[in-house]
């Protein structure tokens, strides 16, 4: 095509092919075109009458340490440093048996499990020598979940693996992280780590809003092709607009309906929303439709 969009060489262009991570064009128009580049993702936090501390997850793709650290200097002034006496884990706002097709069951980081309230991308980042294992990184406490999980999987020397596909251990090791940066903070946790809904009638004591706005999460999603913040992202399209809790359904719906309203439905068949499932298919004319209408959010 040239610089007016006429055709001017075209093989197979109507033929649909196999698009892989391209996928995550069409998922970071379509998150610009319903949530916006300003949008934040949300955290919230909840305090009963015991102290216990309750946290929803808002499907947030960038909770990691960097985030964790001044996000429990907040939520430690929030709620004072006397002892919580438990944490309790609400990840309602995604179905616990959500499957994105194509992540299969592995230790690689781009097979990690998408979850309303994961860390770190829902990867470990370790070294390990003979049975010690360290954090790989100066800023993320190593847990007790991440040395179990890193010495039964992980590889000698440095690596960075997912979690399984076992929602449970991926909202203990988001705990114990928590809790982690609380003890940092200032605070302390008395009691264990359990998962639960938030009670009816609890207001929040703190909602964390990612210090990210949706803009630079896409600037890191496409510079790093990374398939969780891909289906992240996507889900809370459909949630975002349609409601919780967030469903493939529900975005899938909302993709469609944007892409009929501009051209392309008839050539973009998603599946999900990172391109690792190679059920997704596009054609040559589909995807030069999409540059087209992603091209005004591009920047040089």
């Amino acid at each position: 095509m040239d610089a007016e969009g006429n055709e001017l060489v075209a093989q197979n262009a109507g033929e649909p092919f196999v698009p892989a991570s391209v996928t995550k064009i069409v998922t970071a128009w379509l998150a610009m075109g319903v949530l916006g580049g300003d949008y934040r993702f949300e955290t919230r936090f909840y305090l009963d009458d015991k102290r216990v501390l309750y946290v929803r997850g808002g499907g947030d793709p960038f909770l990691i340490s960097e985030e964790l650290a001044p996000l429990a200097t907040e939520l430690v002034a929030a709620v004072g440093k006397e002892p919580l006496t438990g944490i309790v884990l609400d990840a309602s706002y995604y179905p616990s048996d959500l499957r994105i097709p194509g992540i299969e069951e592995t230790d690689e980081a781009y097979n990690a499990l998408n979850s309303a309230l994961a860390v770190n991308f829902n990867t470990i980042y370790a070294v390990r020598k003979g049975n010690r294992v360290c954090s790989a990184e100066e800023q993320t406490p190593i847990t007790p979940l991440a040395i179990s999980q890193f010495r039964a999987r992980g590889p000698n020397g440095y690596g960075r693996i997912s979690l399984t596909q076992d929602p449970a251990v991926s909202l203990q090791y988001a705990g114990e992280l928590i809790t982690a940066f609380i003890k940092r903070a200032g605070g302390s946790v008395k009691s264990k780590i359990s998962t639960g809904t938030v009670p009816e009638g609890l207001e929040p004591v703190y909602v964390h809003r990612q210090s990210r706005t949706l803009s630079e999460i896409l600037v890191e999603l496409l510079r790093a092709s990374n398939n969780y913040i891909a289906n992240q992202v996507f889900l809370e399209i459909g949630g975002h607009r349609l409601g919780g809790p967030v469903s493939l359904e529900k975005s899938l719906q909302v993709a469609n309906e944007m892409l009929a309203a501009h051209g392309p439905a008839d050539s973009i068949h998603l599946e999900e929303g990172s391109g690792i499932s190679r059920n997704n298919r596009f054609t040559a004319r589909g995807l030069a439709k999409v540059l087209e209408l992603f091209a005004p959010h591009a920047e040089p």
